[in-house]
């Protein structure tokens, strides 16, 4: 995926992604213990695939309209999970892409005070990407306020105890070890967070908002296939019994190799029914596919 985000096309938009976060952290404030956590978090080595799957989706949508706060609310929302997930009440991991967790770093306390800052920032950034929709053409202008509604309802039950929130609970604390809690976890934990990405893309980009569920459908077997794709990579690096709950995990390799494929091949279904089928989705999809096919490393998305 490295090689995929340094393609010319999607540099620009990543370097767009990372000048806005540093003019977005001039919001945060004076400069604080608490700020350079969140900083330090923002700026550890995130390849800023979700942010740039809400700029995809709005290019291919063609309206000319400006999705990088809603773009910026996605890599806050999963900046913050992640901060969340390296404490040691969490999955106590003590490194985050080859570098130190935030807790390990700013210790605990502002660790997880620097996921709040960062989660609430993010429902601001819906907010100012749906009042710049204001200076848009008449069509798009009057539908910023429900545009706004949408995107703060999708955040909130995707970031909640229905979404994000409850699949890291039954990470923790899984009912039972089959493949249907397996399913849960990843549509709860990974799923979500791509849902905003897609549906952001979608509602900023100025898409029809009665196909809304079918972008969810395309983000759930995104989600899916995405995640599945990393477990495989995890098998082959630490082996099956170092592996936490997965469906990789539950059906060995070979068959989650197969369910890997059916969600990829949902996924072209549903970006060729949406129009989103462009040469930029090819390659996401192509990339990962690449991956899966030839073992390559998958750690690096």
């Amino acid at each position: 995926m490295t090689a995929l985000m340094k393609q010319p096309s999607f540099s620009l938009y990543l370097e767009k992604v990372d000048q806005k976060i540093t003019q977005s952290l001039l919001e945060f404030g004076e400069k604080t213990k608490l700020r350079d956590a969140c900083e330090y978090a923002l700026m550890s080595g995130g390849k800023r695939f979700r942010p740039l799957i809400v700029i995809l989706v709005a290019e291919a949508l063609n309206n000319q309209l400006d999705v990088l706060d809603a773009a910026l609310a996605v890599e806050f929302f999963h900046t913050a999970s992640l901060i969340v997930d390296d404490l040691p009440c969490m999955d106590d991991d003590d490194q985050r892409r080859d570098k130190p967790s935030t807790h390990k770093i700013y210790g605990e306390s502002t660790a997880l005070l620097a996921s709040y800052s960062l989660m609430t920032a993010g429902f601001g950034k819906i907010y100012q990407n749906a009042e710049s929709l204001k200076g848009s053409p008449s069509s798009f202008s009057a539908s910023s306020d429900v545009i706004c509604t949408l995107a703060l309802s999708i955040a909130t039950q995707c970031s909640g105890i229905l979404g994000a929130t409850g699949g890291q609970f039954f990470d923790l604390f899984p009912p039972d070890h089959s493949l249907e809690t397996a399913q849960r976890i990843i549509s709860q934990k990974t799923g979500t967070l791509f849902e905003i990405a897609f549906t952001f893309g979608w509602l900023f980009g100025g898409g029809d908002r009665k196909q809304l569920e079918l972008v969810k459908k395309l983000a759930h077997h995104f989600g899916f296939a995405f995640q599945i794709a990393d477990d495989l990579h995890d098998i082959k690096q630490d082996g099956q019994e170092n592996l936490k709950l997965s469906i990789a995990h539950m059906l060995g390799p070979e068959k989650a190799l197969e369910y890997f494929q059916n969600e990829l091949s949902s996924c072209c279904e549903y970006l060729k029914k949406l129009g989103l089928f462009t040469s930029s989705f090819k390659n996401i999809i192509d990339m990962l596919s690449h991956y899966i096919r030839f073992e390559k490393s998958l750690s690096r998305i």
